[in-house]
């Protein structure tokens, strides 16, 4: 247990050194000489303590400094999430107004249906890779029905903006899923914990924790190695499985690499 120096017992003691100095006695000389040596040993300890102390400010700053990237990268990735949610909502007014304009009669939609399903294509492809599998493929169903004439082009319409509608709620809510995803070239089956579309943090069923990141514009999923990033990560599993949902939660940088 680490003590705490109290400057007035070191006083003290100069003091009651100072005094029996005055006395020339033997047991004076002994005392005088175990004060001197307890001096000594307080003085190292503060030393010692004042050194811990700096190191402790050195590490806190470290911290901070640390964080305080972070959470200038996180601020980057919201804007940009910012104006994708943006561009879905132009185009989704976009295509309201140009279906408005043509009319609800069934040819003049088609190129509105087929423009849209297309740019839904390269929303999916481009945004967090969030079940792309299950959502594209809800987005060609509505394609091929179109192509076999079993869709209107005006349900067509009507079902497309339910899929917009679909996409801006991913942007607004956190949740806990399951999906395949691909580590190092295999395919498995793992729980995601989907942060709006901004981070993505994955759990694989052996109990390893990871996360997404991108670099261009390939998205890869990629094993945590840090304890301290894995324990904030299982963290966050724990309170989305307690439907806490919503809160300040400390988690590792989902970094966006440049592409090269």
């Amino acid at each position: 247990m680490r003590r705490i120096v109290h400057w007035g017992l070191i006083m003290a003691a100069l003091l009651a050194a100072t005094g029996l100095a005055a006395q020339p006695t033997a047991d004076g000389d002994d005392d005088l000489e175990a004060l001197a040596e307890e001096l000594v040993r307080l003085r190292g300890e503060v030393e010692e303590l004042n050194a811990e102390l700096n190191q402790a400010q050195d590490r806190h700053r470290g911290e901070m400094s640390s964080l305080a990237l972070q959470k200038g990268d996180q601020e980057a990735t919201v804007r940009r999430e910012r104006l994708r949610v943006e561009q879905l909502q132009a185009d989704l007014a976009r295509n309201r107004e140009r279906a408005r304009e043509a009319g609800i009669a069934g040819e003049a939609l088609l190129p509105i249906a087929e423009d849209a399903i297309a740019d839904l294509k390269l929303h999916i492809q481009s945004s967090l890779p969030f079940k792309p599998g299950e959502r594209l493929q809800a987005v060609e169903e509505i394609e091929d029905r179109i192509a076999a004439g079993a869709l209107t082009p005006a349900r067509a319409i009507n079902q497309i903006w339910r899929f917009y509608e679909d996409e801006l709620r991913l942007t607004r809510e956190n949740g806990l899923h399951s999906q395949i995803i691909e580590l190092d070239g295999e395919r498995l089956l793992a729980d995601v914990a989907r942060l709006g579309t901004v981070a993505m943090y994955f759990r694989t069923r052996d109990g390893e924790f990871g996360h997404v990141t991108r670099s261009g514009d390939q998205w890869r999923f990629e094993r945590l190695q840090e304890r301290a990033a894995v324990r904030q990560v299982e963290t966050l599993f724990d309170s989305l499985q307690k439907q806490i949902r919503t809160g300040y939660f400390e988690l590792p940088n989902a970094a966006i690499r440049p592409e090269s």
